[in-house]
């Protein structure tokens, strides 16, 4: 049975939302667009709707999902205890797209926090994904929307084909406005651990005075058995099926050089930022963007793009790992299986 379609993108008008608000009370799950990337929601305290989740993913159950609310009293029904710096965090940039762990309460289902005594929360920015949440007047789990290891959804034609009939609804808003998962953080000691990187950076934390630790994970490979703060890290994620090579200098010429390198008599498809696109030699090359924030938007479309080429390797372009870039190599490095040249 194919899912129902609600187009949110020319009728911009939120009763259409009750519908699916209300699949989501009865259980059944909803894909729904976000500020970051698309979702796949259900009640996040019926065990059972949660299940169809990971069924619906090909997701490991130990692999945490990120609860989504639309009001601070949710919260405070869902955590023990909302620290000090994250009252501040949440201050300065809920709704937006920052998950923050908390000590969670036993309302909270052990399959979304994959048996650990912690869950993972957000406030989106996002109106359709808010009023959803408070149509179905409870808290939404939602991992991306996508199946587990691919490329994340940023539109709804990426994703259309692999999630059609595995949800109820399906609402297309359109681009989203990020492109990347939102920042994953908890609070040690008094110090923000970056869990997962996204558009909230670890400057704009360190802004507020407040000490940061990037996991060592975010760009390095897991080590079986090695312990991790998140779940998530030891997992393939965002990957086309055509083998990546991820390459970057700070010198510009020395990177494209490479990258031309390494397409010699081979069908490759170069991944590369606007001002490059002209300088390589394969026939097939997907312009980036230029911006930072562009990339961001536009890196999970073109991987998925590239794939379709079926072409011997897919080559592309890094930028530098501050500010938005962090999030956006950590989704590339993981693309490439760690396949990564930094000259």
């Amino acid at each position: 049975m194919k899912s129902k379609y609600i187009n949110f993108i020319q009728d911009k008008n939120y009763e259409k939302l009750k519908a699916p608000a209300e699949a989501i009370k009865q259980g059944k799950l909803v894909l729904f667009p976000t500020e970051t990337v698309y979702g796949i929601g259900a009640d996040a305290l019926n065990e059972e709707a949660v299940k169809k989740i990971y069924i619906a993913k090909g997701r490991a159950s130990d692999n945490p999902l990120i609860v989504h609310i639309a009001k601070m009293e949710m919260l405070d029904r869902l955590v023990e205890n909302v620290g000090n710096i994250e009252k501040i965090l949440i201050k300065k940039f809920w709704p937006g797209p920052l998950t923050i762990v908390f000590k969670k309460k036993k309302i909270i289902p052990n399959i979304i926090t994959g048996g650990l005594d912690t869950v993972a929360i957000r406030m989106p920015s996002n109106l359709v994904a808010r009023k959803l949440i408070e149509y179905s007047n409870c808290p939404i789990a939602a991992p991306s929307a996508n199946i587990s290891g691919k490329p994340s959804g940023t539109i709804v034609e990426d994703i259309i084909d692999e999630l059609d009939g595995k949800v109820e609804y399906v609402i297309d808003g359109g681009k989203v406005d990020i492109g990347v998962e939102s920042t994953v953080i908890r609070v040690v000691n008094g110090i923000v651990h970056i869990l997962r990187p996204g558009k909230i950076t670890p400057e704009d934390i360190e802004k507020l005075n407040i000490p940061v630790h990037i996991e060592k994970q975010i760009l390095g490979s897991y080590k079986e058995g090695e312990k991790v703060m998140s779940p998530g890290i030891k997992y393939k994620h965002y990957a086309p099926n055509t083998k990546c090579i991820l390459v970057y200098s700070k010198e510009n010429d020395k990177m494209v050089e490479k990258i031309n390198s390494l397409a010699q008599n081979k069908k490759t498809v170069i991944l590369c930022t606007s001002k490059n696109i002209e300088k390589y030699n394969s026939e097939i090359k997907l312009d980036m963007g230029q911006t930072l924030e562009e990339i961001s938007q536009n890196i999970f479309t073109l991987l998925r793009k590239a794939d379709k080429y079926k072409a011997d390797l897919i080559l592309i372009e890094g930028v530098e790992k501050t500010g938005l870039g962090l999030a956006i190599m950590n989704r590339l490095i993981r693309a490439s299986a760690h396949e990564f040249i930094e000259i």
